[in-house]
């Protein structure tokens, strides 16, 4: 290891990482428990109109004013029927699901540490390799669902977006794992923290808005304990939503540092080229579903292509394709 890195902090960086990926994994189970044996749709207690909220795994119906503004759906329309006998649900179900919010925090905070400490180790901003990125972009997915679930009580994405996270992280680990150590010249500079702050943060919400367009497409009528259509579909609309000026911010910095370091703004370098293309196929999503009113299916394919997009832009990318962004440090 160079001699200008800690190797403690570097040390302490890896197992703060495997210690995440087993928080997120406890995490994961004690939210599937909690769909899996919890409250069903017809159960569910009506959220607080105190602040804006999506419809909970629920999605009951509340009275009042209440009803009107978090415009729930109906039971029938996400396959539970209203007139059902529902069976009360086992007293530990009751803290399975906190418990699993307690334990995201938990990870999400080991995460943080992570990053923190494999920055300190290097004194530089810690995403100069393909490791850091993803490891960075799994934080950044989390820290949006939880941000969500503060604000709009999202709680039944919590089971799939930290197996999300966890695999993420297990797949940097394995396959994309290099020591701690300096950068390339050309990553010694301002703009890291500028262009691959504000792509890392659009990254982690595409994710969320990813897993839940994945979830929608295979979600069954008859599948009473996951969220409706709806909800999924309203999330991964405001997570683009947000994330996509992000996502342009992030483009228009990365031309302006090609220019700084290389003398020119486009070169149509392989991670340019996807890069656009990501950019081009979120703005046809939120195109298609301002103008011509798509929503339901025909949205959710349109997005979930511009996440596969993302997807080898930020991974594939690099291992096949490599270019000027080669410098990423692919094993």
């Amino acid at each position: 290891m160079p001699a200008e890195v800690d190797a403690g902090l570097a040390t302490l960086s890896d197992q703060l990482i495997l210690a995440t990926v087993l928080l997120y994994i406890f995490a994961m189970i004690g939210y599937a428990l909690n769909l899996a044996f919890g409250q069903t749709q017809t159960q569910v207690e009506s959220p607080s109109t105190s602040e804006p909220v999506l419809a909970t795994v629920g999605g009951a119906a509340s009275s009042g004013s209440s009803a009107s503004s978090a415009s729930p759906v109906p039971a029938s329309a996400s396959g539970g029927g209203g007139d059902r006998t529902e069976k009360t649900p086992p007293a530990w179900t009751v803290w399975a699901g906190p418990i699993a919010v307690g334990l995201t925090w938990l990870g999400w905070a080991g995460n943080l540490a992570s990053i923190l400490t494999r920055g300190l180790a290097v004194d530089r901003w810690p995403w100069g390799n393909m490791y850091e990125f993803v490891v960075a972009m799994c934080f950044t997915a989390v820290s949006a669902f939880l941000f969500m679930h503060l604000r709009y009580r999202v709680r039944f994405l919590g089971a799939f977006v930290t197996v999300a996270a966890a695999l993420g992280l297990g797949f940097a680990v394995l396959y994309l794992h290099v020591q701690a150590g300096p950068v390339v010249p050309a990553l010694n500079s301002y703009w890291v923290a500028i262009h691959v702050t504000a792509a890392i943060i659009a990254s982690g919400l595409f994710i969320v808005a990813g897993v839940s367009g994945i979830l929608f497409m295979v979600r069954k009528d008859t599948a009473v304990r996951l969220p409706s259509r709806q909800d999924l579909e309203r999330v991964a609309h405001r997570a683009i939503v947000i994330g996509f000026p992000i996502w342009t911010f992030a483009v228009i910095a990365g031309a302006l540092w090609a220019d700084k370091a290389w003398g020119r703004y486009w070169g149509w370098d392989p991670k340019e080229i996807w890069a656009f293309i990501t950019w081009i196929a979120y703005a046809a999503y939120l195109h298609a579903r301002a103008t011509a009113g798509w929503k339901g299916k025909a949205a959710m394919i349109v997005q979930l292509i511009a996440f596969g997009c993302l997807l080898f832009n930020l991974v594939g990318v690099n291992i096949f394709l490599g270019g000027l962004h080669s410098y990423a440090e692919v094993p």
